[in-house]
């Protein structure tokens, strides 16, 4: 006879999971700082120990790693923002050249083969752009109402990006008394098992999270690098979106070779010029998949690149930028929790039979 008392702690678990959805659901306009700085916090854990491990007090340890943190970023943005002002000013230089070509080469291609009557202005368009470069200098004044008026929207953004920091430190520094606390409140017949798990989703949620933001790098890096080489221009911006989305199944590797095949059909005038464009992102996908993703990842969190889309655009609705990066970790939270859900349901089913 099946002992309906199974179904109890079934209930227990899925009450307060349901609550705590409720709430993250309800609170998420005002999470995406206190969510960063908890990512953040997480991922930089265990160097705060090795320090600890060497008698730097945890607070010294937490500053230590937010000033290297705050130096990275800003290291970052020193090299990047006039790289990125270079890439612009070379496609706005090279835009009436690309017009050109798109009048007198892809749009007759298109109506040849599909009928498209793509009707395009170039003259129009390139005295377009050339006034509003000209005018620059007045759009500043011209944004100067709209500044005023979205005051609390520019105060909300500061408040935001200075709420990050603050949270990250307190967080790290206070992260093994925050731990000890959580388990502290886990009723003791629930404690083992709930022990096991979460040390199941420290587990998966290392691998994926540090992991990945290595693979993100290194993609970048060859991408970069490996268009550079090949010729086509852009390279920077292609291959950092390239690699910066290669956590999304196919969804980065698409996203660039697109960019890529556009770029390149504008730069070569012809098919012959993409052969190495194609070689690096067929070089790119084998090097992802067989060497960087296996040695910095480990194995995939399991999920299918169904679920991981589904995921990411569920979680980006809710939360926004920062439950886009939510995403994977949380659905491979999940995916460990329901693991061991249908293994105790499974053995709770036969021992009753």
């Amino acid at each position: 006879m099946r002992d309906n008392g199974a179904s109890v702690p079934l209930l227990t678990w899925l009450a307060p999971a349901a609550i705590a959805l409720l709430l993250l659901w309800l609170l998420s306009p005002i999470l995406a700082p206190f969510l960063c700085g908890a990512i953040l916090a997480y991922i930089c854990d265990p160097l705060v120990d090795r320090m600890q491990a060497r008698r730097v007090p945890r607070s010294v340890g937490a500053v230590l790693t937010l000033l290297l943190l705050i130096g990275l970023f800003a290291g970052l943005t020193l090299i990047l923002v006039p790289l990125v002002q270079h890439e612009t000013g070379l496609l706005l230089a090279r835009l009436p050249a690309y017009l050109d070509w798109l009048k007198l080469n892809a749009a007759p291609w298109l109506q040849a083969h599909f009928g498209l009557d793509v009707a395009v202005d170039a003259d129009k368009i390139k005295a377009f752009i050339t006034s509003h470069l000209q005018n620059a200098g007045d759009l500043a004044l011209l944004a100067l109402p709209s500044i005023k008026s979205g005051g609390l929207a520019l105060i909300g953004l500061l408040t935001t990006l200075l709420l990050v920091p603050v949270v990250f430190f307190y967080v790290l520094r206070d992260w093994d008394t925050l731990m000890a606390r959580i388990e502290h409140l886990i009723p003791r017949r629930w404690h083992a098992k709930t022990v096991e798990i979460a040390g199941e989703i420290d587990r998966v949620l290392s691998e994926f999270l540090r992991g990945q933001i290595a693979v993100m790098l290194v993609m970048s890096v060859f991408y970069v690098a490996a268009l550079h080489f090949a010729g086509l221009d852009f390279a920077l911006p292609i291959g950092l979106v390239t690699g910066l989305l290669v956590f999304i199944p196919y969804l980065g590797m698409a996203i660039g070779l697109v960019l890529a095949i556009l770029v390149g059909l504008m730069q070569f005038q012809g098919l012959d010029g993409l052969l190495p464009v194609l070689v690096v992102f067929g070089l790119g996908q084998a090097l992802e998949g067989m060497l960087v993703t296996p040695f910095l990842v480990g194995e995939r969190i399991g999920l299918h690149p169904v679920a991981v889309i589904f995921s990411l655009l569920a979680f980006g609705q809710l939360f926004g930028f920062f439950g886009i990066l939510l995403a994977l970790p949380a659905s491979a939270a999940l995916l460990v929790g329901l693991r061991h859900l249908r293994g105790n349901y499974l053995n709770s089913a036969f021992y009753n039979k």
